[in-house]
């Protein structure tokens, strides 16, 4: 089950002088795709140094989701970058104390840096005085979570009576509309994950104080994760800006000319457009990395940005009724050469990784997928693969060939 961030603000798009600052480069379209790659990772050297934390700190967050096939998504986000890099390794990285979990896109880990930056949400939440759910006596009863936090340590909604009435996921329990209370608005935080439910502690007790204390502006909240999220996506026009952490349009524009980003035309893209300075500095180059990605991977989290950038239209199948799906329940799209070229749904039988559903756009990507899902299988622990259904159907002798293969041909393509 999908976990976002509740009533996502519209606003109507309107040109304002932000977006009519003068236009310093012009971008081809090839070019801004290599800068958005090269802005999440998937393009050039990998830092592996700087390792799990180092890919949060460039992404600015990573998605959490509760459904897990080949693994978890906050996961696979990390495998994507840096390849097959320990399971137990990535998790223990989220929650040493270095991260905690809120919304930003949605539910999200985000480095324990940024605590500050979501002040703004943080008060907006206190001035509303309610978020999904309302109580007639909310203070009282998020008082005495509160206390029983202070006094007994950290807790999952298990140890504070449980997370529901007895109905559906949203039918909470009061306990926890008040513990999700405490946590929106900063009283509690969550910096840990156990049997995917939320470990809650006193925000003082695990928020160094100097994060704590600090209640940056509005303004100053805003510029700053307009210039994050920037960075993260290389060039972005101010729709993209806005989706990366669930901000109103009207916010992205009025800190757009204090966020630093640099405007520029790209060649096809019908809006104005915004790019990281650095990310102008150089010509991006570099190795691509073949691999599956999570449906909830920042690269495709924006589906009109996706389809801009890529031609790709992605959309997560997950919820739509078996007979309706057209990719698969968890269809991965299949990064190569530094372009998304199909999909792969995945499932595990055992040691066996099964993908459902293969579907290619030619048949010179078959090798990839073959590539993708040996290399995958090996993460997880399966010891074979196994194909099920390839569309198109003529790819399928091919691809069968490929995944039966001990080591697949390599598939890294030219990155022009």
């Amino acid at each position: 089950m999908t976990e976002t961030v509740p009533d996502k603000p519209r606003t109507r798009d309107r040109a304002t002088p932000a977006d009519l600052m003068p236009v310093a480069h012009e971008l081809s379209a090839d070019q801004a795709r290599r800068i958005a790659l090269r802005a999440q990772g998937l393009m050039g050297t990998p830092d592996r140094r700087a390792g799990v934390p180092g890919v949060l700190r460039s992404l600015g967050a990573v998605q959490l989701d509760t459904i897990s096939v080949l693994a978890r998504s906050h996961e696979l986000i990390p495998y994507a970058r840096l390849g097959p890099v320990g399971r137990a390794s990535v998790e223990s990285a989220y929650w040493d104390g270095s991260a905690f979990e809120y919304w930003s896109h949605a539910a999200c880990v985000i480095p324990m840096e940024l605590w500050p930056l979501y002040s703004f949400r943080r008060r907006a939440y206190v001035a509303r005085g309610h978020r999904w759910h309302r109580l007639e006596d909310l203070d009282g009863a998020a008082r005495k979570l509160l206390d029983r936090l202070r006094d007994e340590g950290p807790m999952t909604s298990g140890d504070f009576g449980g997370a529901k009435k007895g109905g559906p996921w949203w039918d909470w329990s009061e306990s926890k509309v008040a513990m999700e209370w405490l946590l929106d608005i900063g009283e509690v935080a969550c910096v840990e994950r156990r049997g995917w439910r939320r470990v809650y502690d006193v925000a003082s007790r695990v928020v160094p104080a100097e994060l704590l204390d600090a209640a940056p502006d509005d303004a100053t909240c805003l510029t700053e994760l307009v210039r994050l999220a920037g960075r993260a996506l290389g060039v972005a026009t101010v729709k993209d800006l806005a989706d990366y952490h669930r901000l109103r349009l009207a916010e992205v524009r009025g800190v757009l000319e204090a966020s630093g980003l640099v405007p520029v035309q790209v060649a096809g893209w019908k809006d104005p457009a915004f790019a990281d300075p650095a990310a102008l500095e150089s010509e991006p180059r570099g190795r691509h990395r073949t691999t599956l990605l999570s449906p909830f991977d920042s690269l495709v989290w924006d589906r009109a940005r996706t389809a801009r950038i890529f031609g790709f239209t992605h959309r997560l199948e997950a919820y739509t009724p078996k007979k309706d799906r057209v990719h698969g329940y968890f269809a991965m799209p299949l990064l190569t050469g530094g372009r998304l070229v199909g999909r792969v749904d995945p499932a595990r039988e055992g040691s066996t990784l099964v993908a459902r559903r293969v579907t290619l756009d030619s048949a010179r990507h078959a090798e990839a997928a073959a590539r993708a899902l040996a290399e995958a299988a090996r993460w997880v622990g399966c010891a074979e693969v196994r194909v099920e259904q390839v569309v198109p159907q003529e790819f399928a002798p091919l691809l069968h060939r490929l995944s039966k293969a001990d080591e697949p041909g390599p598939v890294d393509l030219p990155h022009r």
